[in-house]
């Protein structure tokens, strides 16, 4: 089984990152050989910098990242940058990070007709700094309160299209990288 894990990078209600991080999530739940595990800051107490860092929910979101063989990112773009609470996220990962050696694919959502370029760039600097690898293809969303209706429906059929591959990316990378292709069995008889 692959084990990928989707982290949500806002705890705003109705926030429109997580519209489109559910469309990827059911995309990897129709993948048989994927495991997912949703994690959603809301229901996580986490600590501030300089805090004590033990708590059950930080010792939880660090055991799930380092089980993971992937992990899926989304973050709204706020003030030009990704959102304080993917930081928070990420500071609670510990030193060395539970992200380092991960793959990890981007998304990132922003109310401008520039989309979330400026805060996907920068998290994918913070995530290679902590020693994870982030794929190429993020995928920003521009003008997002026009893409999806209150229902969480994607309106415009490419950008899902693009959502959804976020996914394929992913896996990908895990087949053709983490994921030995032969055995060393399989190499000695062949």
């Amino acid at each position: 089984m692959i084990k990928v894990i989707t982290i949500l990078g806002t705890r705003r209600p109705g926030n429109y990152t997580g519209k489109a991080l559910a469309l990827v999530q059911q995309e990897l739940m129709s993948k048989p050989d994927v495991e997912l595990t949703v994690l959603d800051p809301a229901k996580l107490s986490l600590s501030f910098p300089g805090e004590k860092t033990g708590s059950a929910d930080v010792q939880y979101l660090r055991h799930a990242v380092s089980s993971a063989t992937g992990i899926i990112l989304a973050t709204p773009e706020y003030h030009g940058s990704f959102s304080s609470m993917m930081k928070l996220i990420i500071e609670n990962l510990g030193f060395p990070s539970a992200l380092a050696t991960k793959p990890v694919a981007l998304l990132g959502t922003a109310a401008g007709q520039i989309g979330a370029i400026k805060s996907l760039e920068q998290l994918r600097s913070v995530c290679s700094h902590v020693g994870a690898i982030a794929l190429p293809g993020s995928v920003s969303i521009a003008n997002v309160q026009r893409v999806f209706d209150p229902q969480g429906n994607c309106l415009d059929p490419k950008i899902e299209k693009r959502i959804r591959d976020l996914v394929t990316s992913l896996l990908d990378y895990v087949y053709n990288h983490v994921c030995p292709k032969f055995t060393p069995e399989q190499m000695v008889r062949e």
